[in-house]
């Protein structure tokens, strides 16, 4: 076994190893899983240029609807709020004041405002699971991106097919879901520490050094085949996959957002990796790096962003808060479709319910889960748009109703995925994605 060491530093074992700090790669692992069993277990399917791909912008604790995407001019003191709608670029659809440039782009996204079937649930499993959490802890239902994982594989050899942009968060239920019955092969790669480390060509080894160690492997595994007669047909392309790994630099690349052109990282508005409250930071970085990982070839990538669970203090929090999401959710929208990514990436900003019509005493908005919103671009979809209404008080839906679900089930079927499809479990048992009653919604595709 080779094993190639990382930083010190993190959570260690009582031998003083760095739990992360190392990938093994070879065929002498008897019972572990390294790198090229992991690269095997996950399969590589796509090369095109072209793969369909999903970014997730997950917004922590719950977006005031009615002070956003859905406002309700006409309701009474006390619920009306305090900001006043405004014209978009697709006539008869008005959005908040707090969304100047997405209301200017509004003919390239679409929005739904009649989300039902969540839960009043402080989590990101309804929106990441498709069930809530306790649902998802017991059942083990896998985040959707480790689905797609398993189900699509990889695209190329050295860009994780699912990665997962969102740090640590106080609040633990907040934090991003595992891949559950799939096993932890399907978990998200998670950028950052030891983890993002690993992905980067190790300083100070030269690539003639990678290449004798990668014959060096194979005169022991064909000593081993000599020996035991194991088979290890198929595995010389893992081996590669695993070396090309650790010797290519398109991950670090695609993270250094300082290659790109600083008007357009001033476009999409740095932001901080400060977290707001228990949630996540309002890091528009993130959204550009979103977009980089896709064209290095990750399938799914998500992230979590800002603190919406606005209690006291709604309408203040929002005038501070609202111009970076606005600007870097624009800034987005518009450059995947100056890329050419509209048609194969597909955008998806939501949170986990909506907030109440009623102003408390705060001046804030409680939880409300009756209904919710989402705003979605990209995926070939049929933009410019809004489904579904509200009441006047944008308490419940009054058209066109859409379970949650249905946006995974859209999600899936932009990716190429069948939302129904059997997967199975790391017992080979089959189960179902998604129940046969989500379907993808007919107006988005």
């Amino acid at each position: 076994m080779l094993t190639l060491w990382g930083p010190r530093g993190g959570g260690r074992y009582c031998d003083g190893v760095s739990r992360r700090s190392f990938l093994r790669v070879g065929g002498l692992a008897m019972g572990g899983l390294g790198l090229p069993q992991l690269l095997a277990a996950r399969g590589g399917a796509a090369t095109a240029d072209n793969h369909k791909s999903v970014i997730m912008i997950y917004l922590t604790g719950g977006l005031a609807h009615q002070d956003t995407v859905d406002p309700k001019p006409d309701a009474p003191d006390g619920i009306r709020g305090e900001f006043k709608p405004i014209a978009t670029s697709v006539p008869g659809v008005f959005l908040s004041e707090t969304m100047p440039r997405t209301a200017a782009i509004m003919d390239k996204v679409a929005i739904i405002r009649s989300l039902v079937g969540q839960i009043d649930e402080h989590s990101s499993f309804q929106s990441m699971t498709g069930f809530p959490m306790v649902v998802s802890q017991r059942e083990g239902k896998p985040h959707f991106g480790s689905v797609v994982s398993k189900v699509q594989g990889s695209v190329n050899p050295v860009t994780p097919t699912f990665v997962d942009l969102a740090p640590v968060m106080q609040h633990r239920p907040y934090n991003t879901p595992d891949a559950g019955i799939l096993g932890q092969t399907f978990k998200g790669a998670r950028m950052e520490g030891d983890d993002l480390a690993l992905l980067q060509p190790p300083q100070g080894v030269a690539p003639e050094r990678f290449a004798g160690r990668r014959d060096l492997l194979g005169q022991f595994d064909a000593f081993r085949r000599s020996v035991d007669g194991a088979s290890v047909d198929g595995m010389d392309s893992c081996y590669k996959q695993a070396f090309d790994v650790l010797t290519s630099d398109t991950l670090a690349r695609a993270l250094d957002v300082e290659r790109e052109d600083p008007r357009l990282r001033a476009r999409y508005g740095m932001g901080s990796p400060k977290h707001l409250g228990d949630g996540g930071p309002m890091w528009n970085d993130q959204f550009l790096v979103a977009r980089r990982l896709v064209e290095a070839g990750a399938r799914c990538v998500t992230l979590s962003y800002g603190f919406w669970d606005t209690h006291g203090n709604n309408f203040n929090h929002l005038r501070n808060v609202m111009p970076l999401f606005d600007q870097g959710v624009s800034a987005l929208v518009e450059d995947l479709h100056q890329r050419g990514l509209d048609r194969d990436c597909t955008l998806i900003v939501w949170g986990e319910f909506g907030r109440t019509p009623r102003i408390n005493k705060d001046a804030g908005r409680d939880h409300w889960a009756p209904v919710n919103s989402a705003i979605l671009a990209g995926g070939g979809m049929k933009v410019g748009q809004v489904i579904g209404s509200t009441d006047k008080i944008a308490a419940n839906a009054v058209s066109r109703p859409i379970h949650y679900r249905d946006v995974l089930a859209t999600i899936y079927h932009n990716l190429g995925v069948d939302p129904h499809a059997f997967i199975r479990d790391r017992a080979d048992r089959p189960i179902s994605i998604l129940p046969p009653e989500n379907q993808p919604i007919p107006e988005l595709i």
